[in-house]
């Protein structure tokens, strides 16, 4: 893999992770594009990392109250501690409920719907939904210390969808949250702070994936290139979405989705994404 090639990889998978566009979609695209294909699932994993690292280095602060709040409250149960314990379990619950359902999805999904037909029509539903949540559902004003245990399962079943590729996990989680009644602001931190358990456990179960095989393959110039680039973007990522969700729509993720949706279906070789 050249330094360009890693480079934009690393672009794509950081701005597309957390926007509700679907980073599966993108990434695909940019393989046909460039005609390459990745050694197995390695790479795709190791760029999911670097958007981690990004994720949990901005929101830091609320992760350490999450985590010191959910131990404390077993000491003191005070109400914030109590906020923060709860947070944590519905942490848990979805986090345990898309882990699950995605391991029994897992072989089901696999590779066969990795065509340019599914994509698109996975990314033409993820734009319906984001339409339908911005024209036809009134948002929410409740915040964490408001959530229950029906929120999180909701949430981690929307999650779940995003094992079809097309659908955004970032959109699917955003989605569900605002569709059971959370703020905006409530359910953009419940939907970054999802990701974090769920890559973190991918990673785990595929580290046999991990090793000098990707070095050798790659090359180490390439992959500490889309690391980089790939924390870079992702960083730049959260701060923009957070800061467009204060001011503008999610509608304009749904054109986008429709957009790229078209492109994929006429323009893309259904022969040749197969081969991915």
């Amino acid at each position: 893999m050249s330094i360009i090639e890693a480079f934009i990889f690393g672009l794509v998978q950081g701005i597309t992770e957390f926007l509700p566009v679907s980073s599966t979609a993108h990434i695909v695209i940019t393989q046909m594009i460039f005609g390459y294909t990745f050694p197995g699932l390695a790479f795709e994993i190791y760029l999911h990392l670097a958007s981690i690292l990004a994720v949990m280095i901005y929101f830091r602060r609320d992760i350490v109250d999450v985590v010191t709040g959910f131990f404390k409250f077993f000491v003191d149960r005070s109400k914030e501690n109590k906020v923060h314990f709860y947070f944590g379990i519905y942490i848990i619950v979805a986090t345990g409920i898309t882990g699950g359902l995605g391991l029994v999805l897992k072989d089901v999904v696999g590779e066969t719907m990795k065509t340019p037909y599914f994509i698109a029509a996975a990314l033409t539903v993820t734009g319906l939904a984001l339409i339908f949540i911005e024209r036809f559902h009134k948002y929410g004003s409740r915040t964490e210390k408001d959530m229950t245990f029906k929120d999180s399962i909701i949430v981690g079943l929307g999650q779940t969808l995003a094992v079809l590729p097309g659908i955004s996990r970032s959109g699917a989680t955003l989605i569900a949250a605002l569709l059971v009644g959370l703020s905006r602001d409530t359910a953009v931190r419940y939907s970054f702070l999802l990701v974090i358990p769920v890559i973190l456990g991918s990673s785990v179960l595929a580290i046999d994936e991990l090793g000098s095989g990707m070095f050798s393959s790659i090359g180490a110039p390439a992959l500490i290139v889309s690391f980089i680039s790939t924390f870079i973007f992702s960083w730049l990522g959260i701060v923009w979405l957070i800061e467009f969700l204060k001011k503008s729509k999610l509608f304009y993720f749904a054109i986008y989705c429709f957009v790229v949706a078209i492109l994929v279906a006429l323009f893309i070789n259904p022969d040749t994404i197969m081969d991915i």
